[in-house]
């Protein structure tokens, strides 16, 4: 095939070929699901669903593997704050995930694991670097990666050990050199018995990075195609998945993809500097089809500056596309969403997605047909505004923006059903917090709600909510 992509590692754009012909494996970091999505989030979410639809259209097999990460530190700490169950609280915020995925379009994987559904591999895993000397257990239930036993380590961000920051990921007690870090972690004594396994190095929880190279694994084999995540993974996450399965002697991934930030006005996105956006925030104040097309237009690798302005204009983009569809149509007549599949793209639109997924110029060759095609309204047949209108939905398609297939999904209904998972689940932190007459937080809730559009009212049988009229 002739797809070239960014290879993180190596830091070159190198041609995909696939380890076993017409068939590629994608192990995507997904969420930890300690709190509600945020528009960073989809932005990293749709960048690879892109790259799932593109490779699929280029007629290979995808096997799509997103994790989820449903128990760790701040999981903990934040359901034992709420006053709820952790395995509560974390399924919770994975449905929130799943709503904002539906909502915007984005292809659900071939498998979503859970962390807590691995534990045996990832046992498995760490027994098989204990025996190799790549690791060592402290005798309280901590079992650390030894970085110094692994001369490849700091290969991914091409650092060397001895210039690399000390691990956060856990107290220092019982290592034996600052920048090992957590296989599996012992147990504090204010922690729920219930987020606790045993292992053969006492009992304990899963380190954030045995999870993932545990699950590609299961998923995918010892060695796949690409890896891929937020660009904020690399270090020290996708470094430390590197260095275990490597030294567990596995080939492990053999490409690794990084998706672009978000900054909201400037800035990174931050709860101190108030520019949190989740996505029920954005979804109530944009259809989900036009807050789709503001994080698709962006190339993946690149940082979307989002503003006061990012929406107004998506949304006047959206219009002369999605116009030219409806007037296109009306001339001349439907097409069956087979025959777009399996319509041949323009060259052009083909090039740029195959040179890294350049989507912004893949763009401008929709708009290009979309100039095209308006002027086989004005002036053409009705054959060639069909040919025309066959090729822009056929490119939009491939971005997940078909206008027909948003149109036939219930847009507006999807949104407002995904909308209604995220509203809820703030209203039962709100219920929460007003049991525990914590009042403050309470109302910040219902602040936050009525800051993205949302007005609650209480009632004798509870919180009811609305949308505020435009």
């Amino acid at each position: 095939m002739s797809l070239r992509l960014f290879d993180s590692a190596s830091r070159t754009v190198r041609e995909l070929t696939p380890l076993r012909p017409g068939h590629v494996g994608l192990y995507v970091c997904g969420a930890t699901v300690q709190g509600a999505p945020h528009i960073g989030h989809l932005k990293t979410a749709i960048g690879f669903d892109v790259l799932v639809r593109w490779l699929r259209r280029s007629g290979l097999d995808v096997t799509f593997v997103r994790n989820v990460t449903d128990v760790d530190d701040k999981i903990l700490a934040k359901s034992a704050e709420a006053g709820v169950p952790w395995w509560a609280w974390a399924h919770r915020f994975e449905r929130e995930f799943t709503a904002a995925y539906d909502a915007l379009g984005v292809l659900p994987p071939t498998y979503e694991p859970r962390a807590t559904g691995h534990v045996t591999e990832m046992v498995e895993l760490m027994t098989r670097l204990v025996d190799g000397g790549f690791a060592y257990a402290t005798g309280d239930g901590d079992v650390w990666f030894d970085v110094r036993a692994w001369p490849r380590y700091g290969a991914l961000t091409n650092q060397r050990p001895e210039d690399l920051p000390e691990d956060d990921d856990a107290p220092a007690g019982g290592k034996r050199d600052p920048r090992d870090f957590a296989l599996w972690k012992a147990p504090k004594p204010e922690e729920p018995e219930s987020a606790a396994w045993p292992t053969p190095y006492g009992r304990g929880r899963p380190g954030w990075h045995l999870e993932c190279s545990a699950m590609a694994r299961r998923y995918l084999g010892e060695s796949f195609d690409i890896h891929g995540g937020g660009r904020d993974l690399r270090f020290p996450h996708h470094e430390n998945e590197l260095a275990q399965s490597s030294a567990a002697g596995d080939g492990f991934a053999a490409l690794w993809m990084h998706a672009g930030l978000l900054n909201v006005n400037g800035a990174k996105m931050s709860k101190s500097l108030g520019n949190f956006l989740l996505v029920s925030d954005v979804l109530a104040q944009a259809r989900a089809v036009v807050v789709r097309y503001a994080l698709t237009a962006v190339h993946y690798r690149s940082t979307l500056e989002y503003g006061d302005d990012t929406l107004a204009d998506a949304a006047a983009t959206w219009e002369r596309l999605a116009g030219f569809t409806a007037r296109a149509t009306e001339r001349a007549g439907s097409v069956p969403a087979e025959e777009v599949r399996a319509a041949p793209l323009p060259d052009a639109f083909a090039a740029a997605l195959d040179d890294d997924l350049n989507v912004p110029a893949a763009l401008a060759v929709v708009h290009e047909h979309v100039r095209l095609g308006n002027v086989a309204l004005a002036e053409g047949t009705p054959d060639e505004v069909r040919t025309a209108l066959v090729a822009v939905r056929a490119m939009l398609d491939v971005l997940g923006l078909d206008p027909v297939q948003w149109a036939g999904a219930g847009d507006d209904s999807r949104a407002r059903r995904a909308l209604g998972t995220l509203v809820e689940a703030e209203l039962e932190v709100r219920a929460a917090a007003r049991a525990a007459r914590d009042w403050p937080a309470a109302d910040a809730v219902r602040a936050r709600l009525a800051a993205a559009g949302v007005v609650v009212e209480d009632s004798p049988t509870g919180a009811r909510w609305t949308l505020t009229e435009d």
